[in-house]
């Protein structure tokens, strides 16, 4: 009887760099399909004669898939490792394209994009657990590398998706040509061997409840979901409102204020590879406390202060763009056991920060005005550095 064996685990540098390389294709795929539906909505919305109130709903189904993602993926992924869930996730994300493509009414829209953000949940939290796995050294520098990617995938889709509609190509087959990308990730991860277990780090063993319990849920790991729950109300505000809040409040026309969004992203990407150096020289929970202060000023001084100041908001994108990896690393740092689980929990609620913040600049902005409601983002930050300090990481991890 023929007996069946688990794939080769990584030894080898070239393997493991391997790894780390296509692990940062993931994300990749992840900025890229993330932002198709932005790209495509207007043309989707005058299709199909949908509102603007069902296309929202549209939207929000990516937003819940990745919610019970980010849960389901870390307990699967401490089950059957990160391999297995990232092969998933390129699996998800290519029926969700192909539902997508094809659906005629709002719930086959619905359905497929809730399958689309299932994928990207599974790749936020297992993208992140390969790395963390595989690199014991210097994990906040490659998650911020990692993090990068999605930048790249975000900024060449509109490019990508703005040109074939410009040339007539329906949105379905941006969609459908999108494709070959999901393919190309399960491929590459079925192509490659199971990574090792890193020096320091328990091998997965199943989900268990009890450690997750006693782990999961400390004082200190609730200030940290609470950090990055209100980072991730930062970075989103900003991204859904910076638009408006410019034309409406500074003045500013759509072609500037579309510049400064894409500008914010620059300076998130820029940000990222810099900082992929500089936390691992501060420490993590320093990094994270002083960017938050420098993401606060900006925004103070471009939300407040004269019209010709409003570049201090593009400008926090540099800062704002270490927090949610660096954070992951330091938790990841404090927490070796059942790490992919607790690091889905971290990312529902950074989930829940991205669904709330934005609507809260919202509901705000109807009740006090736009400059006001766009100021919160201020506020979100002053709660990011409270929640930091609250945490009390203690010893902080030391430069390798």
């Amino acid at each position: 009887m023929q007996s069946t064996a688990p794939a080769p685990a990584v030894s080898s540098t070239k393997a493991i760099w391997l790894l780390t390389g296509m692990g940062f294709f993931a994300f990749f795929v992840f900025g890229f399909v993330d932002n198709l539906k932005g790209s495509t909505l207007s043309s989707l919305l005058v299709d199909l004669d949908l509102s603007y109130a069902q296309g929202g709903t549209v939207l929000l189904g990516a937003y819940l898939g990745f919610f019970i993602a980010t849960l389901a993926a870390g307990v699967l992924a401490d089950s059957v490792g990160n391999r297995a869930i990232l092969i998933l996730s390129g699996v998800l994300i290519g029926v969700g394209l192909v539902a997508f493509a094809g659906a005629t009414s709002f719930w086959q829209l619905f359905g497929g994009v809730l399958i689309i953000g299932l994928g990207m949940g599974c790749i936020e939290v297992s993208g992140n657990g390969l790395i963390v796995q595989i690199h014991q050294l210097n994990r906040g520098r490659y998650l911020n590398l990692l993090a990068t990617f999605h930048g790249i995938g975000a900024l060449i889709v509109p490019l990508y998706a703005g040109r074939l509609l410009d040339m007539g190509v329906s949105w379905r087959q941006v969609f459908q040509y999108s494709l070959p990308l999901a393919l190309l990730l399960v491929l590459a991860f079925v192509l490659t061997p199971a990574p090792r277990q890193s020096i320091g780090s328990a091998p997965p063993s199943g989900f268990d409840w009890k450690i997750v319990r006693r782990l999961g849920f400390t004082r200190q790991m609730l200030w940290f979901y609470a950090a990055i729950g209100f980072y991730v109300c930062a970075e989103l505000g900003i991204g859904a409102w910076i638009v408006e809040f410019l034309q409406s409040s500074r003045g500013y026309s759509l072609t500037s204020a579309t510049f400064f969004l894409s500008l914010f992203f620059g300076m998130v990407m820029l940000g990222r590879v810099v900082g992929s150096f500089v936390v691992e020289r501060l420490g993590y929970a320093s990094s994270v406390l002083g960017a938050a202060a420098a993401g606060l000023v900006c925004v103070l001084i471009g939300t407040f202060g004269p019209a010709s100041l409003a570049f201090f908001l593009p400008l926090c994108g540099l800062f704002f763009s270490i927090i949610f990896p660096t954070i992951t690393a330091l938790v990841s740092d404090v927490q070796r056991e059942q790490t992919n689980t607790i690091l889905g929990l971290l990312f529902a609620a950074g989930g829940v920060g991205g669904a709330l913040g934005p609507w809260a600049i919202g509901v705000t902005s109807n009740w006090a005005g736009i400059q006001w409601g766009f100021g919160l983002i201020a506020l979100y930050c002053l709660f990011v550095m409270l929640a930091m300090m609250m945490a009390q990481p203690g010893q902080e991890r030391q430069t390798k």
